[in-house]
């Protein structure tokens, strides 16, 4: 209201002239019903002008109140300090300010500092934005002759509060390097040039102030040419740098005019050299080459040859790239080849540097291998691409999970209404079951990003594989035999049993279908004890006792050249509509979020291995028994089952997704609860602020429009300490464990859940 006041403040006198003029219509009207609306309509205008001059009134002292408070804060400080608006007009300046910076109220904030140093004004904005999202902000600029402290608080909704430290009042030295010939300059951090001297002002006919308008080729090698714009064209020069703080350096720049020069007879020397070196003709032609050179390129009869016919570039020619060398750009710049090699893929960086060998230009080309390099960034790329294609499915995992979750739940609602010989049940268990096997399907898209919820058990896994190969026996089919062998004391191991029968299920499927002839595959779980770090794939599996899983097959193998993209999304060995890619990736995220190691042996045409790794799990003494039955640590188990005689209580429900809300809220109802309902975090905390109100239990989403569950919880905890909390989210419950130990008696229950699921957790809270 207030910044509508002040929009009006300029043309509040409208208002009352409106008014008036309204009022003498009224007197002269001869209709009784406009004379009442004109009254009615004067009297309006009258009433909102004094409102907007109220408001104006209200807001005036509030910003005289605070500027006496400022001015009291700060006369006496000997730091310059000023109170300026948001679009950095200054309001108000202490004596230190107007007598250091000739700073009054009304001039800009930019042009106050623009004596001082080099862009204020981007500073000022990104300052003040830091302040804006902090309340506060600092930061040190280099200054010819010191350095300038600026800090900035946020003084109200729209106002800021400067200060504006070390403020040097000394003239200003002579600038370095003026009594040089040598072309330098003295830069900042941040790329700013902070000052240059003469012979560089000269080279680049006139000042510049970043380091983008001076060099063609960033980012600056010291001890490499950079070609830069002079006055009269391009220059090549040879870059020194020196530092001069944490944020200052110093550049000198030596001019490259004329190329390096060896005698016709020096290159026989460079023949032994292990520094693999070619000498290049005009025409692009290899005229020397010395041995480490041949055999790094895989080729004896490289002189004679085209250095594009040796090589090729990955993102342009190697033609282009040689010319721009002949005409004095680039050198010293490395580039990223490929070997033209039949049979071996071979990374290569290649340096030119121009010389003058018997009066003749040539390039000399440096070589260096860069197939290690080259693999290392095509794994980091990789990992790119897997944390992409992971955030991708955890979005669509959530999005899947809030569908699930309507759909179970009215399906447990109709049930509740039909008996077992209802024509209907049957169809109904239907619809129950095969979202379970949706949700199931999810859990298995999260393994993608690895962020599935894992309910893990301590679990022996001769018995659990045992139970899994009747289910195998079947899917392998007639011509193909399944062999299982186990250890007969085989140690206990800790993960989620449903996710590790998914992966070995996924395992013997693969096996199968490469057998097309039918074969053998032989399922063995053995106690296994690394007595030295097992390492292996650029894998390091740490010295222990393990459990392994091994998967055997005697089918068709994997090409040495698929085995390191084995595991890699949508990479598939089988035909096209055979196979989508996905199994081995999701097997691969599956035993990495479980702790374990997954490894493949292959022989092409004799058969693969797959070999899982699970570290042992010690029990703590006298825990022997399995914990399959015990409910998981972080999830409420419907232990009250649901029933009638859960005790009733007041639940405040706060979901963002209707039919969610709407069978959550039936389900809860139905066992006697009273249930509150809001759609966001802003209602609920609305209801709350109601001190009658008395709420037993909060089930809340996680991820909402506006403000997140946790966040929203906490505010209201501060009011309601004892309130229960369950929260549910279409998320894996790690993207609320950290808001979750710090909000007390909070659960977790994950989406999808099911009717009794809900009410057993809510029932568990109560007690």
């Amino acid at each position: 209201m207030t910044r509508v006041a002040q929009t009006l403040a300029p043309r509040l006198w409208i208002l009352p002239g409106l008014g008036a003029i309204a009022l003498l219509a009224a007197l002269v009207s001869g209709s009784p019903a406009a004379a009442l609306f004109l009254v009615t309509l004067g009297a309006t205008f009258w009433a909102v002008a004094g409102i907007v001059a109220g408001l104006l009134w209200h807001h005036r002292q509030r910003h005289r109140l605070l500027e006496n408070v400022l001015r009291s804060f700060t006369r006496d400080d000997r730091t310059p300090t000023l109170i300026a608006d948001g679009d950095g007009a200054v309001d108000l300046a202490n004596d230190a300010a107007r007598d250091a910076l000739d700073a009054r109220p009304g001039r800009a904030l930019a042009d106050v500092l623009a004596p001082l140093c080099l862009e204020p004004a981007t500073i000022l904005y990104r300052m003040q934005n830091r302040a804006q999202a902090l309340g506060a902000a600092r930061e040190g600029v280099p200054i010819p002759g010191g350095r300038l402290d600026l800090s900035v608080h946020q003084v109200g909704a729209a106002r800021f509060m400067w200060r504006i430290d070390e403020v040097r009042g000394a003239p200003e030295p002579a600038r370095a390097g003026e009594d040089i010939a040598m072309p330098m300059m003295r830069v900042s951090g941040a790329g700013t040039i902070l000052d240059m001297n003469e012979a560089l002002r000269r080279l680049l006919g006139g000042a510049e102030t970043t380091l983008d308008r001076v060099f063609t080729d960033l980012p600056l090698r010291p001890g490499h040419i950079h070609v830069l714009q002079g006055a009269r064209g391009p220059v090549s020069v040879r870059v020194a740098e020196m530092a001069r703080g944490a944020d200052e350096r110093e550049i000198y720049l030596v001019p490259d005019h004329a190329p390096t020069t060896i005698d016709a007879g020096g290159w026989p020397l460079i023949e032994a050299l292990p520094i693999p070196l070619l000498k290049l003709d005009r025409s692009g032609e290899v005229a020397a080459a010395n041995a480490h050179a041949r055999r790094l390129l895989g080729c004896e009869e490289a002189v004679g040859r085209p250095l594009a016919a040796l090589v090729e570039g990955l993102g342009r020619p190697v033609g282009d790239w040689l010319e721009e060398a002949w005409r004095g750009r680039n050198l010293g710049r490395t580039e990223t080849v490929r070997a033209v090699l039949p049979d071996e893929e071979r990374f290569l960086q290649i340096a030119l540097e121009r010389m003058q060998v018997a009066g003749t230009d040539v390039l000399i080309v440096v070589l260096n291998d860069a197939t290690e390099f080259k693999s290392l960034e095509h794994q980091f790329v990789q990992s790119q691409k897997m944390q992409a294609i992971g955030q991708l499915a955890g979005g669509v995992a959530h999005d899947f999970n809030n569908l699930l979750t309507a759909i179970t739940g009215h399906c447990d609602l109709l049930l509740l209404r039909h008996e077992e010989e209802d024509p209907d049940y049957a169809d109904l268990k239907q619809i129950s079951q095969n979202t379970n096997r949706a949700a199931a399907l999810v859990g298995q898209l999260l393994a993608f990003s690895r962020k599935q919820t894992l309910r893990p058990d301590v679990i022996d896994l001769s018995d659990s594989m045992a139970d899994l190969v009747h289910l195998l026996g079947r899917l392998v089919g007639e011509t193909v035999q399944l062999d299982y062998v186990h250890d007969a004391d085989v140690h206990p191991v800790r993960a989620d049993v449903r996710q590790l029968e998914q992966v070995v299920m996924n395992l013997v499927v693969n096996a199968r279908d490469a057998m097309p002839e039918g074969g053998t595959v032989r399922l063995e779980v053995h106690n296994v004890t690394l007595a030295e770090p097992l390492e292996r794939d650029r894998v390091r599996v740490p010295r222990g006792d393990y459990v392994t899983i091994r998967v055997i097959d005697t089918g068709v193998g994997i090409a040495p050249s698929r085995l390191n993209k084995i595991f890699e999304p949508f990479h598939t060995t089988k035909l096209a509509g055979k196979g989508t890619g996905l199994g081995l990736s999701m097997a691969y995220g599956i035993v990495k979020q479980s702790g374990g190691f997954i490894f493949v042996d292959s022989v092409e045409g004799a058969g693969t291995t797959f070999t899982l790794y699970f570290p042992v799990h010690d029990l703590p003494q006298g825990a022997g028994e399995s914990r399959e039955d015990a409910p998981a640590a972080s999830l409420p188990q419907p232990t009250h089952g649901g029933g009638g005689d859960d005790p009733a209580g007041t639940v405040l429900l706060v979901e963002d997704e209707g039919p969610v809300r709407a069978f959550a809220s039936r389900a809860l109802s139905l066992r006697g609860h009273t249930v509150l309902e809001a759609d966001n975090a802003e209602t609920a905390l609305a209801l709350l602020e109601d001190p009658e109100l008395a709420v037993d239990v909060v089930v809340t989403d996680v991820i909402m429009p506006g403000m997140d569950g946790p966040t929203w919880v906490s505010r209201a905890l501060e009011d309601r300490p004892g309130v229960k909390v369950v929260f549910v989210s279409g998320y894996a419950e790690e993207s609320v464990a950290d808001h979750q130990m710090r909000i007390p008696n909070a659960v977790f229950l994950p989406k999808p859940f099911s009717l009794k699921a809900l009410a057993a957790t809510v029932a568990d809270q109560l007690h």
